[in-house]
């Protein structure tokens, strides 16, 4: 990950010249006092639905670019019901998913009602349950028949992807959605890259595309469901983060009405673990819960006054086995939190705390990452059952803790 974001960050001096530069640090809208801290888990469509249609990544595994298929994965598509209610039994207030773009459009011509339903259900499951849907626009996939037209090379990419966005926003409209638009961007592009999207030339053109779309769909969100409050998440990277920040939250700052930020891991000198990010090896990048302080900090004096939103942490062991640093997934959590109580306490703006993820899924090529509350051995267990870690006790307590400071919201422009 480190090498290809480093082309991606050498790329920034070429990145500006198609998006509108966005307003001044520190003109985010007022806030108010919030009645409670937001707790919630998050996934995504592709990752965790299983048998997906023809998309890009799809062909990204048909290709042998991953090392293996997606298959069934959980199945979310069929056990989303008992998924939820999982979700709500851990007493979250939030339930992030996607809905994928390649399942509810797989032509040009059409889109597919059973689909639209399903998702349809899925809202509404989540509602039942008393959670807030937070959907994602757009993690990382998009269907064939856009790859077939060059993906993100293709200038006319932007408008089909607003077309899908719009038809998903007005569809849930009104019924209480935190929209997230674009999941991590950088990574986007980064992925995109490693696995043959698009070239390294195509670097600026992709930033450029995802920044004009954003803030296009920010604004048809204001006028479809008025209210409802955006953003976009950004993947925090020890050592080029602001570099990173300069090639799409700088850009779309006076488009966000709070900060997505999803935090993983740290670097330090007494530990140089972070290496492992360079082969996807993440289970063996020993946790620095200090470096999700860090982060919060970082963006409350980056963008002054910008509610910020833990939109994913996490982490992963390999293949469901016991962690070789000892680490385990509750003293994990409960440590993350700490850090965000700390920084809530230091001024960080910060509203609420999602847990990647609920259950185990398919991380972008392979099954051995396991990051689920909940696991699940995809490889050998054609129940997927869903056995939980000892997170699942710990989330528990911590959404039964109450917050003990002021919780800022976002104002939607």
């Amino acid at each position: 990950m480190a090498t290809a974001l480093t082309v991606v960050v050498a790329a920034s001096a070429a990145v500006g010249s198609a998006a509108p530069a966005s307003a001044a640090v520190g003109s985010a809208p007022a806030s108010a006092a919030a009645d409670r801290f937001l707790w919630g888990v998050s996934s995504s469509g592709f990752q965790s639905e299983g048998s997906p249609p023809d998309s890009n990544w799809t062909r990204y595994a048909a290709a042998g670019r991953t090392r293996e298929p997606v298959g069934t994965s959980v199945d979310f598509r069929h056990r989303y019901r008992e998924d939820i209610a999982a979700a709500a039994d851990l007493g979250v207030d939030v339930f992030r998913f996607s809905v994928e773009w390649s399942r509810i459009q797989p032509t040009p011509a059409g889109w597919d009602e059973t689909e639209l339903r399903y998702y349809d259900d899925v809202v509404a499951a989540v509602r039942g349950h008393g959670m807030i849907p937070m959907i994602t626009l757009d993690h990382w996939v998009y269907p064939g028949w856009i790859a077939d037209r060059g993906g993100w090379r293709d200038p006319a990419t932007i408008e089909a992807w607003l077309a899908n966005a719009e038809r998903v926003v007005a569809r849930y409209a009104g019924q209480g959605v935190l929209w997230v638009t674009i999941n991590e961007p950088a990574i986007y592009v980064q992925k995109e890259l490693a696995f043959g999207g698009i070239d390294a030339g195509d670097i600026p053109r992709m930033f450029d595309a995802l920044v004009v779309a954003h803030r296009a769909i920010y604004r048809r969100i204001h006028t479809l469901d008025p209210g409802a409050r955006v953003t976009s998440n950004t993947a925090y990277i020890p050592g080029v983060q602001t570099g990173l920040d300069t090639l799409f939250v700088d850009r779309v700052r006076d488009t966000l009405d709070f900060l997505g930020l999803d935090y993983y891991y740290g670097a330090t000198p007494d530990n140089p673990s972070a290496i492992h990010a360079l082969t996807d090896d993440f289970a063996s990048i020993v946790p620095h819960p200090e470096g999700m302080y860090e982060a919060l900090m970082h963006y409350t004096h980056r963008y002054p006054g910008l509610p910020l939103y833990v939109v994913e942490n996490g982490m992963p062991t390999a293949d469901g086995a016991p962690r070789a640093d000892g680490w385990t997934r509750a003293r994990h959590l409960h440590e993350h939190v700490d850090r965000v109580r700390r920084a809530a306490a230091d001024g960080a703006p910060v509203f609420g705390y999602n847990y990647w993820s609920l259950t185990d899924n398919y991380e972008w090529g392979s099954y051995t990452p396991r990051f689920g509350l909940y696991t699940v051995d995809v490889r050998t267990d054609p129940t997927l059952m869903r056995r939980p870690t000892d997170g699942v006790a710990a989330y528990r307590a911590v959404t039964g803790e109450p917050w003990p400071m002021p919780v800022p919201v976002p104002v939607p422009r």
